[in-house]
């Protein structure tokens, strides 16, 4: 092949060396074209047409896996299943629902309510505190709480909830609050939670109906109030308000990460390869009707850790996912959403630890978090975490 080995060589002198190479590129290509492989074109369709789950939440799932896929939602006509929005107001009870599950009438009326309310994601602010991350926290600590519980809040702000300066670094600490119905059965607080978020200034509170069920809903309203009121806190800490944390260990470990690894941090007690649970007994049953599938990987709600910057990404890819009845499971659905999974660690105790160990005060100081503590123990284990004389090498 002499000839087109000179051609090439005279371009190479007079042209740039970018055409030299694309004229180059294109004589092997044609050189090469008797010992190419053939291409392979796919034999079964790119995209199939979706088949109706059975199952109320997956369905439902399915629609917006539509919805939000750009490409598949401009090249295809939806089937009409997939373009029912439902009501044209979200928060108004869907009154639809009854029908497209089977045993809705014999399901706990928990269900029915959270069921019927399923695709509402807004509701009323009733107390704010848009001032509270003025200071760019490094750490937000985020206390999943109930209007009765005085005692655990106050708890924590004399404990490891204390706002302000911790080894350098900047705390903020808020408490997340829903309502209560008069069919809830509980004395009128109202005036109380009042003086204390004026006193403390540290609540938020929404108007729904403050239900196991509804911590979702208190999920993505934290969220979405993150993203508008405190979008430069560095890192998250989020749990309920009978965990103790050692706020000092936290903050520890978050400064000795590097970028790469703080960017997407999201750690606590995770649980695989669990699913719903089918006995009706149990606080975290899930009926078959309303859901079939395995849970991704989640860590325990109890309490976890996360970047700030990873809380926008989950603010945003959470209206992607249908609203779950258990919080935790939810949050992991919206992490598998972005491509990321909860790293276990072992010093986030969710189920608790051993009873020979509940007063060493050294076994406290190794751990992050320890599920469930009353505020009476928080204030005796607080003293062990900073007191500096204490010896545990």
């Amino acid at each position: 092949m002499p000839v087109p080995r000179r051609k090439v060589s005279v371009l190479c002198v007079m042209l740039n060396i970018f055409f030299c190479f694309l004229v180059a590129v294109s004589w092997n290509l044609r050189r090469d074209k008797s010992t190419r492989q053939k291409i392979v074109i796919p034999s079964k369709k790119f995209w199939h047409q979706q088949v109706r789950s059975k199952y109320f939440w997956n369905r439902e799932q399915q629609r917006l896996d539509i919805i939000h896929n750009s490409i598949l939602n401009s090249l295809i006509e939806l089937p009409d299943w997939l373009n029912d929005t439902g009501p044209l107001d979200p928060c108004r009870p869907d009154y639809r629902v009854p029908t497209q599950i089977e045993d809705y009438n014999s399901l706990p009326k928990r269900f029915q309510d959270f069921l019927l309310h399923m695709r509402c994601r807004t509701y009323p602010l009733l107390i704010n505190q848009p001032h509270l991350c003025n200071e760019k926290p490094f750490l937000l600590l985020v206390v999943k709480t109930l209007i009765p519980h005085f005692d655990r809040r106050q708890a924590i702000r004399e404990t490891w909830g204390r706002a302000g300066v911790f080894a350098n670094r900047t705390v903020a600490t808020v408490f997340l609050l829903g309502n209560t119905l008069s069919l809830d059965h509980f004395p009128d607080l109202h005036g109380m939670l009042h003086h204390e978020a004026a006193l403390h200034k540290d609540l938020l509170q929404w108007d729904y109906r403050d239900t196991f069920f509804n911590l979702t809903v208190k999920e993505v309203l934290f969220l979405e109030w993150f993203s508008q009121n405190c979008p430069h806190a560095k890192f998250i800490l989020k749990g309920d308000d009978d965990v103790f944390v050692n706020t000092l260990r936290i903050i520890d470990l978050l400064t000795n990460l590097s970028d790469s690894r703080a960017k997407e941090l999201f750690i606590g007690d995770v649980i695989s390869n669990a699913g719903p649970n089918r006995n009706q007994k149990l606080k975290y049953f899930i009926p078959e009707s309303m859901f079939v599938g395995k849970y991704p990987p989640y860590a325990g709600g109890g309490g976890y850790l996360y970047s700030g910057e990873l809380a926008l990404r989950l603010h945003s890819v959470s209206q992607q996912v249908v609203l779950y009845p258990i919080d935790d499971v939810y949050t992991g659905m919206c992490l598998k959403k972005l491509g990321l999974a909860p790293e276990n660690h072992s010093g986030f105790r969710t189920f608790g630890i051993e009873e020979k160990f509940r007063n060493n005060p050294c076994v406290y100081r190794s751990l992050m978090l320890v599920h469930s503590r009353t505020p009476q123990e928080m204030l005796s284990v607080w003293p062990w975490i900073i007191h500096p004389e204490l010896n545990c090498q």
